[in-house]
């Protein structure tokens, strides 16, 4: 299932910030907006928003910013990436790592031991994600991915 994510974006890279975004929604529907960056010159994020703790009418916004990574998977999200998401996190931020991947172990456990603000959904979390929202064979997926997330004519741009 994962595969048909990669594949649907292997020519157009861009198009997995939107997903990774709608991925997280799909996921828990406190995150409530998202602002999707521009391509290039991002500052290293891919998308900030808002997440919604609380009750409609006491609830408060915490600010986060996600970065996005379709990578093939054998490809590990490394100390590199970890390290570029951390350090564009401003105050009172979280970060969300959205990757087709896994992220290696000991980029994992400098996160988690040094309590890092990022909430990491890698390929496996994404095919949970997925089987919750009934999309659970190959062919759903791609299926829901034409339909929503339709390549532009020229989707090498």
């Amino acid at each position: 299932m994962v595969q048909c994510i990669r594949d649907h974006f292997s020519s157009w890279p861009v198009g997995f910030e939107q997903r990774a975004s709608q991925l997280t929604r799909m996921m828990d529907s406190n995150f409530v907006s998202y602002d999707l960056t521009r391509p290039s010159r991002d500052g290293g994020r891919d998308a900030i928003g808002e997440y919604r703790v609380g009750t409609e009418a006491s609830s408060i916004l915490i600010d986060f910013a996600l970065e996005a990574k379709c990578y093939a998977e054998v490809n590990s999200i490394g100390g590199r990436e970890i390290s570029r998401l951390i350090s564009r996190l401003r105050h009172r931020q979280f970060g969300v790592l959205v990757t087709t991947s896994f992220v290696n172990s000991q980029a994992y456990k400098e996160v988690k031991e040094d309590k890092h603000p990022i909430l990491v959904i890698a390929a496996s979390d994404i095919v949970e994600i997925l089987k919750r929202s009934e999309l659970n064979t190959p062919q759903l997926v791609v299926d829901w991915l034409q339909s929503n997330f339709p390549a532009p004519e020229n989707s090498s741009l």
